[in-house]
């Protein structure tokens, strides 16, 4: 029944791992083509690349077991990658080839400046779409779901960690690149900070292509914080302001929405200056897994193929693709069929879903203009003696409810609520370096 498939574990993952159901391959029917347009390349490449790998796994399992079951029948699954760096206009033509030459019947993206150019096109032609990013949400994307991550609306619940369990820390130093990945998140973390009475003493906005880390940690250092927050900086920006920060003999905490790659800053740092760092992405061997009502059957079982297939490449969304198609496979065996809006329908009849961390439900009606976002549990992360480790599971529902309309305003304040990023000009933004104390 698709209620316990969606509720408790991976139906592909537990064919998977426990071979429970029958092999059916009587009546094969054709594949189910599904579209990867991500950045495969560049800066970005560690929320793409990894995430595709993730989706391998999740394919060959599942075709190993059978393929999907539709209408009493198995269709294999394949997954068609396009790389689209993280340039619009790559991304237009990549969706464009996805849905005319493999009429794909799921396209995942990672969204932000590359959904942009593709979203009237995507949505004119029905195709539903999947981002890591729900800020791409609007009244006018009806196909378009973020059912993995709620980025970066959980960031709230690492900062309400530390100032619980830290309460001597009481001031921050932010800086955050200006784009639709590093705006919505600053937006989040002032909220957040707000919320606990933590003082924001110093900002930077700098623009994506900076790549000096003294320009804008340094700044940060002079404030003298408690807290440095990296805010939603990419992978190479987030290791070089670090090891900036180690260098220049900084003793506070550091606080970033993703630490990809943190067992190389263990080493080209110390286990001393990395020990504490907060972040939201666990590892998927951590202990604390075991014990939650997860949707992955197995997590442990999926983090080892993965580093056996492909090693040193595990990043914040290794699995987030993969678990994006749990929720849509659940749903097109319910439907009955692949097509969009039976699809869409099927995932919003269950009301609470279980997501990656647990259940959830559909929201995004204030921020967003629509409820095609799913919120719930989030894993707070920290380094402990090298390596990440689980400390809680914060409830992003319960921070809403209190905080709502400060979020609200500080997105505002930043131009990312759904009418503000649709009324701005194409290609808008801010193109200098921007500081400013708090």
């Amino acid at each position: 029944m698709l209620v316990s498939a969606m509720s408790s574990t991976s139906f592909a993952h537990h064919l998977a791992v426990t071979s429970a159901l029958p092999r059916l391959r009587v009546g094969m029917a054709e594949t189910v083509n599904i579209g990867f347009l991500a950045p495969l390349s560049g800066p970005v490449e560690s929320w793409g690349l990894p995430g595709l790998n993730g989706c391998r796994i999740w394919e060959d399992w599942l075709n190993r077991a059978g393929g999907m079951l539709i209408g009493g029948r198995r269709c294999p699954v394949r997954i068609h990658p396009v790389d689209c760096g993280y340039d619009p206009a790559r991304a237009l033509a990549g969706a464009q080839h996805l849905v005319q030459q493999h009429g794909v019947s799921l396209l995942m993206m990672l969204g932000g400046d590359t959904f942009t150019p593709v979203r009237e096109y995507l949505m004119e032609n029905k195709v539903l779409t999947s981002t890591l990013l729900p800020t791409d949400l609007s009244p006018d994307t009806p196909y378009l779901i973020a059912p993995s991550e709620l980025h970066p609306i959980y960031n709230v619940t690492g900062v309400q960690w530390l100032a619980k369990n830290h309460p001597e820390l009481k001031t921050v130093a932010l800086c955050s690149q200006t784009d639709e990945l590093g705006l919505p998140s600053l937006a989040t973390y002032r909220a957040a900070f707000k919320a606990e009475n933590v003082k924001i003493l110093h900002e930077v906005q700098y623009a994506p292509e900076v790549t000096d880390p003294g320009s804008i940690v340094q700044p940060m250092l002079e404030a003298e914080p408690d807290i440095l927050c990296w805010c939603t900086s990419n992978t190479p920006m987030v290791h070089a302001m670090t090891e900036y920060a180690f260098a220049k003999g900084y003793k506070g905490r550091i606080l970033s929405c993703t630490m990809d790659g943190y067992e190389r800053l263990v080493a080209r740092t110390s286990v001393e200056f990395m020990e504490g760092v907060t972040f939201q992405f666990p590892d998927f061997d951590d202990p604390m897994l075991r014990q939650k009502a997860f949707f992955f059957n197995q997590p442990k079982a999926f983090f080892e193929e993965y580093n056996r297939r492909f090693p040193g490449t595990w990043s914040a969304v290794s699995w987030e693709y993969a678990a994006i198609l749990d929720i849509w496979h659940a749903a097109v065996e319910k439907a009955g069929n692949v097509r969009t809006v039976s699809v869409l329908a099927a995932m919003k009849q269950l009301g609470q879903v279980s997501h990656a961390f647990g259940p959830a439900q559909w929201w995004g009606d204030d921020i967003f203009g629509i409820s095609n976002a799913l919120v719930g549990d989030w894993p707070v992360v920290t380094v402990q003696d090298g390596k990440a480790r689980i400390v809680e599971f914060g409830s992003v529902p319960d921070w809403l409810a209190q905080h709502g309309a400060l979020l609200h305003r500080e997105m505002s304040d930043l131009g990312q609520l759904w009418q503000q990023r649709l009324h701005r000009s194409a290609g808008a933004g801010v193109a200098e370096m921007r500081v400013a104390d708090r």
